[in-house]
């Protein structure tokens, strides 16, 4: 059964910690955001990946071809018979395929957005067959600078081709295809992974039937590229780079971490920051000292932690994906929302100063003006634009809601 949700505002108020009170604006919704009948949320473990690879050559929307493609993925839940019950979850930038669950019970940390995923939890496992997928470009399994190129014998590094969104999207679809799945019930993403949601969408809406897009925007706004374009000089400015071509263990770390330090500041808001440092000092340390301010450690530490796992090459393909990312041509034309396609949610976060909120109000204005089920869902937080990785009661109920 479709719920329909005509043009539906929700937002909900949350300091982050405290069960959010709920305030709607609209009327004629029928969609009731009653709890999950499911268990009590519990842990998926042990998960394990696995490696989709394809011999025949892929294509490449800026031009060339990758000779093959091996994508990493992971899985979660009970496929149905009739494979109907499929919810993609693409990664944002600095994301993978493991999105819920841990491999093994003492491994330190789970998936990357476990809060949401798992067994009785608002994307609920006992329900759904839920996806995750490493992109192209990657560094975490799939093809990308890091894998070796089968015609020279050697890495890619700095010779992998570039790659847009729209690549990843249609690789993604080979797993899908592999699975067997000629529909999947919904594509559920954040920020980069909220443009993924919104190609699907634009280019095999038959093929999804609903989305959900997270603090992104119908486009890569001049300021986010601004970010993303000091981001990479840093990289490309680390003599280490040696245009690309470097050794495991001797690339550009110090370039990347502090790039990485730069796109860290633009997921928080000035809240978040005055919150957790305040001008609060590192116990111990001198005026004199380069790290003196507790917000410099936490920063010095995102980008040594983020080195230790992402590739500096990877780094640049995909940011530079990020920013072609745009959309407004096909929202004008009415092209990426009909009327046959998906429903979709649009979530916005109120501090996310990286996606404004009005970026995702303008792409409920797109689709609910071509008669598009459409709604949108605020989250009212102090935690900009990470707030979608945060567990958030609010949301929660919301995205149960709508998966249906």
């Amino acid at each position: 059964m479709v719920r329909r949700f005509d043009g539906l505002y929700d937002v909900a108020t949350t300091n982050g910690h405290l069960p959010p009170a709920r305030v709607w604006f609209g009327l004629g919704s029928s969609m009731s955001d009653r709890p999950a009948k499911s268990s009590a949320p519990r842990e998926l473990c042990p998960v394990e990946f696995r490696d989709f690879v394809s011999a025949q050559p892929f294509p490449l929307e800026l031009g060339g071809e990758l000779p093959g493609v091996t994508l990493r993925f992971e899985t979660y839940g009970t496929l149905l018979p009739d494979k109907s019950n499929a919810i993609l979850v693409p990664h944002a930038l600095s994301g993978d395929h493991h999105v819920a669950g841990k491999y093994a019970s003492d491994d330190v940390k789970s998936g990357w957005w476990d809060c949401f995923v798992g067994p009785g939890k608002a994307i609920d496992t006992n329900r759904f067959f839920v996806i995750g997928i490493n992109c192209i470009g990657g560094c975490q399994g799939s093809t990308g600078p890091l894998t070796t190129d089968t015609r020279t014998g050697k890495p890619y590094s700095g010779f992998f081709p570039e790659i847009t969104l729209g690549d990843i999207v249609r690789a993604q679809r080979l797993v899908i295809r592999h699975l067997g799945i000629s529909k999947l019930h919904a594509v559920v993403g954040g920020s980069m992974g909220g443009m993924q949601a919104l190609i699907w969408c634009a280019d095999y809406p038959a093929e999804v039937g609903r989305i959900a897009v997270m603090a992104a925007g119908l486009s890569q706004s001049p300021m986010a590229i601004a970010l993303n374009a000091v981001s990479r000089a840093c990289v490309e400015r680390d003599p280490n780079f040696r245009g690309g071509h470097y050794l495991p263990g001797e690339g550009p770390e110090s370039g990347l971490a502090v790039g990485r330090m730069i796109a860290h500041i633009s997921y928080l808001s000035s809240s978040s920051f005055e919150q957790k440092f305040g001008r609060a000092k590192v116990p111990g340390a001198s005026p004199r000292d380069s790290v003196y301010w507790q917000v410099e450690s936490y920063l010095e530490h995102q980008g040594k932690s983020f080195v230790k796992r992402f590739d500096a090459n990877s780094w640049l393909r995909i940011t530079r994906a990020v920013d072609r990312f745009d959309m407004t041509a096909r929202a004008s034309s009415g092209s990426l929302f009909t009327q046959d396609g998906p429903d979709v949610l649009a979530i916005g976060f109120s501090s996310d100063w990286l996606y404004p909120t009005s970026e995702l109000r303008m792409l409920l204005a797109a689709a609910t003006a071509v008669g598009v089920n459409a709604a949108y869902h605020e989250v009212i937080t102090d935690a900009g634009h990470d707030g979608f990785l945060l567990p958030d009661t609010g949301l929660a109920v919301r995205l149960h809601a709508f998966l249906g």
